[in-house]
């Protein structure tokens, strides 16, 4: 069976970006000045540039350029450095990887768990065949397992066919999750490689990641996800001189200089992982604080199980607390006979269910919490920086939204319900690391304000600040040329502006997020579909549509008012120039996500074809 990817199998993953010790140096001494200016700068809006004649519009600003300045603080700490631990030699005895061998040894053994629910069986099959070329150079017993939500014969056949095991159940409870529950109660391997149904794991795999449990206290390497399927794109100079000839080369080789490489027609979903991988997951190692994400990640069971028990005995033990709690307040009585106490506590335990992975939405990184913060045993987690894995990219809009609304609405459902930050056992720099994560989300609510700033400015001539004065532009402009150059040095050359873009343009999808987790509703646990849906998707982006419409809007109507209407609102000129500035900015980021839209699969191979 052809599949529209058949024509992208020969691409290669990027090699990980190499530490430099001078650019970390480099970047922490502008980071440390960042933040210095940008405190400076949050100051002097509280205490001299407020318009105490528009409070209504003025503090709703300074509290999100304030709330949006502690997400700063959290980010350059999660860059801060950089710590790569290098896995031993691949292990092969058991007695290599725990300490739990007294007389009898033998050899490693590793379960691969393919969890499927609705995907095509020859897709499935792909990724089932990478995994038996997987090489290891010891003799370790490895065991392929086709996990099938579906109870479908034709995965039945497949697994038959191929010679792996096959596991399925009645019902499903728990989705992904309590998949993998059921896998687990059926095998027995000493170590668990999860991937999803799509993820065609690298022969490399093991022999590159299983070194690093020779550390006992390793419980999990995440592996960075590669989405081999994503158009490449043109870079800008090749891209120009196609269309404007030598002239327009040149000119694109002097906008890189000042900018860095720009790459036309790349990664349309903004979904391209490597500034996740590379950058953020990557300088959490230092703080043990990176967390799973699923596919292309490998736990030792033993963890994995232990944080099961652990939570286990906590929910039982708070859920009993809150049975004696309510049964003293019913009977009026101070204490409770030792009997009822023994009844409650059997009765919970049988009603508490044993989750090896969270029956969440985000059962990964919930699991990350619950084995980061077992305060009974230090668990380690590490993000291995080579790519073992590829895997299939949405392919359309709607996938794409299905897939990044999963990701805010289970982030924020943490946050609401077991937040991280007031879990035990915890470190302080692993509770910052999550709670980077955490406000990036939040970071929406703030967004919007940015995104209407201007816009109303523009329509009614009232300014959030006392002047556009040179006193604000004094403060304003060194924390913004600073804040761009530090984080160009700090992502390590990785092109930024499709981050920053996605981090604006989202707003719509987190807001629904929020408002879902508010309200009350579960996040769904839909699979991201691996088929394009064909169509056009513009009633997905018609939040980005409308703030591009009243943008336009509100600038033409400032200039109109400005200088055809003898400025009768009383606009300035500065005020104009910088939010007209402003909101082009911010519609800027809103034309990727539009355009994605009604972006069609090219049949473009490679960068320079």
């Amino acid at each position: 069976m052809a599949f529209y990817f058949d024509k992208f199998e020969h691409r290669v993953p990027p090699k990980p970006i190499p530490y430099s010790l001078s650019r970390e140096l480099l970047w922490q001494f502008l980071a440390v000045i960042n933040l210095g200016i940008g405190a400076w700068y949050i100051y002097w809006r509280w205490t001299g540039s407020l318009n105490f004649d528009a409070l209504w519009f003025s503090y709703p600003l300074v509290i999100a350029e304030s709330l949006a300045y502690i997400g700063l603080v959290l980010f350059t700490f999660n860059l801060w450095k950089i710590k790569d631990t290098k896995p031993s030699k691949p292990p092969n005895m058991l007695s290599d990887v725990s300490p739990k061998v007294d007389d009898f040894d033998r050899e490693i053994s590793v379960d691969i768990f393919f969890p499927s629910f609705d995907e095509k069986p020859e897709l499935v099959e792909l990724s089932l065949l990478d995994a038996k070329n997987i090489y290891y150079p010891h003799n370790i017993s490895i065991n392929i397992y086709l996990l099938d939500d579906g109870q479908r014969d034709s995965m039945k056949n497949l697994a038959d066919k191929l010679e792996i095991g096959y596991i399925t159940r009645s019902n499903n409870i728990g989705y992904k999750a309590g998949n993998l529950r059921n896998a687990m109660g059926q095998t027995s391997g000493d170590f668990i490689l999860i991937c999803d149904a799509d993820t065609r794991p690298f022969p490399t795999i093991l022999e590159n990641t299983l070194g690093y449990f020779t550390d006992f206290d390793m419980a999990w390497v995440q592996t960075p996800q590669w989405f081999f399927d994503l158009p490449e794109g043109k870079p800008l100079d090749i891209h120009w001189r196609n269309r404007y000839g030598i002239l327009g080369k040149y000119l694109a080789l002097g906008v890189q200089r000042l900018i860095g490489k720009v790459v036309v027609g790349a990664d349309p979903f903004i979904n391209d992982p490597q500034i996740f991988y590379d950058v953020i997951q990557r300088r959490r190692n230092w703080a043990n604080a990176s967390f799973c994400c699923g596919a292309g990640s490998i736990h030792r069971r033993d963890s994995v199980m232990q944080s099961a028990l652990f939570t286990f005995s906590n929910e039982v033990l708070m859920a009993q607390k809150d049975d004696i709690r309510t049964l003293k307040k019913r009977t009026k009585e101070k204490s409770i006979d030792v009997y009822v106490n023994d009844t409650i506590q059997s009765s919970l335990v049988q009603d508490t269910e044993l989750t090896p992975y969270k029956f969440h939405v985000s059962e990964d990184i919930y699991t990350s919490m619950s084995l980061h913060g077992d305060n009974t045993r230090k668990w380690k987690s590490v993000l291995h920086p080579e790519i073992e894995s590829k895997m299939l990219s949405p392919q359309d809009l709607h996938s794409w939204i299905v897939q990044r609304f999963k990701y805010a609405g289970g982030t924020i459902d943490i946050a609401f319900n077991d937040n991280p930050l007031f879990k035990r056992g915890m470190t302080i720099a692993q509770k910052m690391m999550y709670a980077a994560t955490i406000w990036s989300y939040f970071g929406t609510l703030w967004n919007v304000i940015f995104i209407l700033a201007p816009i109303v400015y523009m329509l009614t001539a009232v300014a959030p600040v006392s002047a556009y004065s040179i006193e604000f532009y004094k403060h304003i402009i060194p924390f913004l040329i600073l804040n761009e150059l530090a984080l160009m040095v700090g992502v390590w050359g990785i092109a930024g502006y499709s981050s920053k873009a996605s981090f604006i343009s989202f707003f719509s999808i987190n807001l629904k997020a929020i408002f879902t987790v508010l309200k009350g509703n579960k996040v769904a646990f839909p699979t991201t579909p691996k088929d394009r849906q064909e169509g056009q998707f513009y009633h997905l982006v018609w939040p980005q549509i409308t703030v591009v419409g009243l943008s336009l809007f509100a600038i033409l109507f400032s200039i109109s008012n400005f200088l055809l209407w003898e400025n009768s609102m009383g606009y300035s000129v500065n005020a104009i120039v910088t939010n007209t500035f402003w909101a082009s900015i911010n519609m800027l980021a809103m034309f990727g996500i539009i355009k994605a839209a009604n972006w069609q699969p090219s049949d473009e191979i490679g960068a320079n074809d």
